[in-house]
């Protein structure tokens, strides 16, 4: 296996691991305020969030920025928090006209920083893979086009189930926000606590 798929694979299956719970559970809340119809807008979403997190992971694979792993793991949890909130108090006004609605541009802007933040969870998980090696460009662009892959087939299986259970059901995309966020906010919080407690 060439050193390029090697490191696609593994941002592949960093993101995509259930054990990497707490990126995963970020990206379905992000995507909570979203229909299917509306892709172009979460394709903007999700290319704020890769640029967001591309930066960081670029700077701290370059040894030019460090944050603490512990305190990374607890900032995660509360942008999940933040997100879900966020959606509940305002996901109804993303159905406005035109692509750019208020609520809308909030949100990329929210998965732009958040995307710094969750960089330095890739950062970490990359440092420990290449240690101190000189080359790094290779090696961070395929890892870092694993978890864009990773990313983009953890969209379309959530777009896939709110398809299937909404031609079953027929509810309100209101209620599907509402309850989604709510299950991101509550399995963030119980991420938080527990990384809380550990540091204690």
């Amino acid at each position: 296996m060439s050193e390029m798929s090697t490191f696609v694979s593994l941002g592949f299956h960093h993101i995509a691991d259930p054990r990497a719970f707490d990126h995963l559970l970020f990206l379905v809340t992000l995507c909570a305020i979203y229909r299917p119809a509306d892709w172009r807008k979460l394709l903007v979403l999700i290319t704020a969030f890769t640029i967001g997190h591309s930066t960081t992971l670029l700077l701290a694979g370059s040894h030019i920025l460090g944050i603490p792993s512990d305190l990374v793991e607890l900032l995660i949890p509360v942008t999940i928090v933040l997100t879900s909130l966020y959606n509940i108090a305002f996901g109804g006004n993303t159905g406005e006209t035109g692509t750019f609605s208020a609520a809308i541009r909030w949100n990329y802007a929210m998965a732009l920083f958040f995307g710094f933040i969750h960089g330095m969870g890739f950062a970490n998980y990359f440092g420990a893979l290449t240690g101190e090696s000189g080359e790094i460009v290779w090696p961070l662009f395929s890892f870092n086009l694993g978890i864009e892959i990773g990313q983009i087939a953890i969209v379309l299986v959530f777009f896939g189930v709110y398809a299937g259970i909404e031609g079953l059901f027929h509810f309100r995309h209101r209620d599907w926000n509402q309850y989604v966020s709510g299950l991101g906010g509550g399995g963030a919080l119980v991420l938080l606590m527990q990384g809380l407690f550990e540091n204690m």
